[in-house]
């Protein structure tokens, strides 16, 4: 048996290649990992050698290179002239010399029939480098511009690679072969269990009959795994066409555990402990029916002296409407206790949301609510209102976040209305939010991400105090501005002689965030919020400011970071010393 063995002596070397060849070239040797074990043994460098001259030759491809030169020498002998026989038992030194040459450009760069508005990748064309890789990109766009016209069984019919050594050029030359214009046949569907077929083929919303088109088969893909209902899902297109040029598709789904419960927890040194947690049920009547509770329990052992409690039920059901418009039911119970005021709220609704695309989606649904509340002065009870309301909200979210729980790049915009009727003592007007995201990792910059939040809310029509107390503004806390106490900033109105604090008609904040990842798990964090509530419906009109600012640590479970934030206030007079925050998930 070959005894352990790490060379003695290892060199890697690229003589005329500039730093970023080299670092490519070494991270795509087999014989560089290997050397980096805890124990390689002379077997495993002799075969990792032997494997290396593909690799590093289709690394040298990958960057334009066609002239390189490898030698791979194992105590001076060249690794592919050693028989595997032969394998050294043992390894003194190992020399990766890789000579790059010179790298060619593209002499020709030309590829067709294609498909009318197809679009090419700019790298492939006459003077860019001749990367391999662009070829292939070239012919991956020529063939979907192809499938997205209905010809589904577009294809590479042949290609003329040419490479002159002595101008270092290449002239590439890819014909396509388009093959005829295809209609969607039937969708075969498999691995349904309790799903009922029916609805399982409606919310697929397979296009049966209609032209082919590339995307409406991702679309097809999308409905079914954003139900939640199945652990996956594939759609295989037949190899070959039907009668009059019709594509079966077959689908293959599983269907995942009916049953799901999850929890998160959040914890403030001034605010308290908040506990939250849902149970879920995936698949309830069998037509994709999605039923979750919600229950949170808020304000354990913070600044007031009791508890805020909240329940909740959600009944959704897929493809109600149309494939893309699913209808929901709702309802929800609450308890709020803050220092001057408590309010008891309950709730029905019934509505539909859509999704535009991929990265759109709206939401309208009718409410009725009711709610009590009692508002103190001292710890005296002032006043009991009772508020109802017929309320109409809407919403549109558009995420184009890379990953919703850490994003890095795109930016994320919730903005909504809810126009209300009120009954009795209750006004009648509308309230309107917004909550904008935007997050940027600048390249010169690869381990930073740029984070901004800027929200919105104004209540127009209705007066201050005719307002349901869910409608109006506070600020303060994790959601709004770490450093002050949570909802700490509102508007005083006065109860006879003494004043009294609620929330106000407008909400101005803004939150900026410098994160950096110090490691592959721990990032640190700078922050800065402020906040403004004003009396009258017009944002940073009339009204207070108020800011907070701090360092955090995040630590990735692959899943999500846990956050610690601690903050102290910067500007306003809300609260004072500092605040520690700890939770899952980025603040925004």
């Amino acid at each position: 048996m070959p005894g352990a063995a790490v060379a003695l002596d290892f060199r890697f070397e690229t003589p005329g290649a500039d730093k970023a060849l080299a670092d490519v070239l070494r991270g795509a040797s087999v014989v560089n990992a290997t050397r980096q074990t805890t124990a390689p043994d002379a077997q495993d460098l002799f075969a990792a050698a032997r494997a290396d001259y593909g690799r590093l030759l289709g690394a040298l491809y990958a960057q334009g290179y066609y002239s390189g030169v490898i030698h791979i020498l194992i105590d001076g002998r060249e690794a592919a002239g050693i028989a595997p026989l032969d394998a050294p038992d043992q390894i003194g030194s190992m020399i990766v010399q890789v000579t790059p040459g010179p790298r060619f450009a593209f002499s020709r760069a030309a590829i067709g029939p294609l498909a009318a508005n197809t679009g090419l990748p700019g790298a492939f064309a006459v003077g860019q480098p001749a990367r391999s890789g662009a070829i292939v990109d070239a012919a991956a766009a020529g063939v979907s511009g192809w499938r997205q016209v209905g010809h589904a069984k577009a294809m590479v019919a042949a290609q003329q690679i040419t490479a002159d050594h002595r101008a270092a050029q290449l002239s590439a030359d890819v014909r396509l072969a388009p093959g005829p214009r295809v209609r969607f046949g039937q969708l075969q569907m498999s691995g349904y269990n309790r799903m009922n077929p029916r609805r399982l083929a409606k919310i697929a919303g397979f296009p049966n009959g209609e032209v082919f088109d590339s995307d409406a088969l991702d679309r097809v893909y999308l409905r079914l795994n954003r139900t939640g209902i199945f652990s996956s899902v594939a759609l295989t297109e037949a190899e070959r066409l039907g009668p009059g040029n019709t594509l079966d598709v077959a689908l293959s789904v599983a269907e995942a555990p009916l049953r799901r419960f999850g929890f998160g927890a959040e914890l403030s040194s001034l605010d308290g402990l908040n506990l939250s947690g849902y149970w879920l049920h995936r698949n309830l009547l069998g037509g994709g029916e999605r039923l979750r509770l919600d229950g949170a329990i808020e304000g354990i052992g913070g600044q007031t002296d009791e508890a805020d409690y909240k329940l909740g039920a959600r009944l959704d059901r897929p493809a109600t409407l149309s494939p893309d418009t699913s209808g929901f039911v709702t309802a929800e119970i609450a308890r709020l206790h803050q220092e001057d005021y408590t309010s008891k709220r309950a709730s029905v609704g019934v509505g539909f949301s859509h999704w535009f695309s991929e990265t759109l989606s709206g939401e309208i649904a009718l409410a009725a609510t009711t709610s009590e509340v009692e508002d103190r002065v001292g710890g005296v009870v002032t006043r009991t209102t009772r508020f109802r309301q017929i309320s109409l909200p809407t919403a549109l979210i558009w995420d184009s976040r890379d990953k919703p729980l850490d994003a890095t790049q795109g930016f994320y915009i919730d903005a909504g209305a809810t126009p209300f009727l009120g009954f009795d003592t209750t006004g009648t007007g509308a309230q309107v939010t917004a909550d904008a995201r935007a997050y940027w990792r600048p390249a010169a910059f690869g381990r930073v991400v740029l984070a901004g939040r800027v929200q919105i809310g104004s209540v127009l029509g209705s007066d201050l105090l005719e307002t349901p107390r869910e409608y109006l503004f506070y600020s303060g806390g994790g959601g709004t501005v770490r450093g002050q106490p949570y909802q700490s900033l509102g508007v005083n109105v006065l109860r006879g002689a003494l004043s009294q604090q609620i929330g106000g008609r407008s909400f101005l904040g803004l939150s900026g965030e410098v994160r950096a990842d110090l490691t592959d798990k721990i990032g640190a964090v700078a922050f800065y919020d402020a906040g403004h509530i004003g009396i009258d419906a017009a944002p940073g009109g009339e009204g207070e400011w108020h800011s907070g600012a701090g360092l955090g640590l995040r630590y990735d479970t692959g899943i999500g970071p846990i956050r610690l934030d601690v903050a102290a206030p910067v500007a306003g007079n809300t609260g004072e010393g500092v605040q520690v925050y700890i939770g899952i998930g980025q603040a925004f």
